[in-house]
């Protein structure tokens, strides 16, 4: 399991400069003087939030020459702001999730020393009866991670297989997340590794950071993702 971090901001690939240029560059001159604005810290949070950035990742047709990194977090900071969730470590770091577990394999469970990878929520929570410290709170982030990547990105997903065939449903998913973020935040390795606030506002807002999620998926995700939803939306669900 990779403990996620919020890092988003800081892995903008040249690709990602060549597009905030061809967007802002009237506003803000050469890629020379971009890669200098966006060195500082509070120039870089005010460019990412300029709404062209946005309008031009929604807008513009073909396949966007962008991060993966820049591209949810744009996305992920402008439906936050919506939402009056304002903290960009916390955008950040749902943004990072969203990187991580778009691909299919780092949204699995594996726990050092143990053959077999937990794909299922009931095998992650039995894992915390026997897990060390360190382990334990990587395993809770991870089903708040995995909690929130589901009911945020394949909500409909999870109400159709809860409707029709009596899979868990939404507020499973959110009780689950909360609990879990909850447990993590007050866990000593979370003060260590800078993560208590987020993991707490993740836990205390839950409901509302899913139906921001919501959002995106309903705009943006289309039946492209639907390899990404058959290895994920099914893989944590309890049987």
């Amino acid at each position: 399991m990779k403990l996620i971090q919020p890092n988003c901001r800081t892995q903008f690939a040249a690709e990602d400069i060549d597009f905030i240029v061809s967007v802002l560059g009237a506003k803000l001159g050469k890629a020379e003087c971009l890669v200098r604005l966006l060195a500082d810290e509070e120039s870089r949070d005010l460019i990412l939030d300029d709404e062209a950035l946005l309008h031009a990742l929604l807008e513009r047709g073909g396949c966007l020459r962008v991060s993966s990194h820049f591209y949810f977090y744009v996305l992920v900071r402008n439906v936050f702001r919506r939402a009056d969730i304002k903290d960009r470590t916390v955008a950040d770091y749902v943004a990072e999730v969203l990187s991580e577990f778009a691909r299919a394999e780092q949204s699995r469970c594996v726990i050092p020393g143990q053959p077999n990878v937990l794909d299922y929520f009931f095998e992650m929570l039995a894992a915390l009866q026997t897990a060390d410290d360190r382990t334990s709170f990587q395993i809770r982030v991870h089903i708040g991670n995995h909690s929130l990547f589901l009911s945020g990105v394949f909500h409909e997903r999870i109400r159709f297989r809860a409707e029709k065939k009596g899979f868990p449903n939404l507020k499973y998913y959110e009780e689950l997340g909360r609990s879990q973020y909850r447990a993590a935040s007050d866990h000593r390795l979370a003060q260590r590794y800078e993560l208590t606030n987020i993991l707490g506002t993740l836990s205390e807002r839950f409901d509302t950071t899913r139906r921001a999620l919501n959002e995106i998926s309903d705009r943006l995700f289309s039946l492209g993702a639907s390899a990404v939803s058959d290895a994920s939306a099914g893989a944590a669900e309890p049987t």
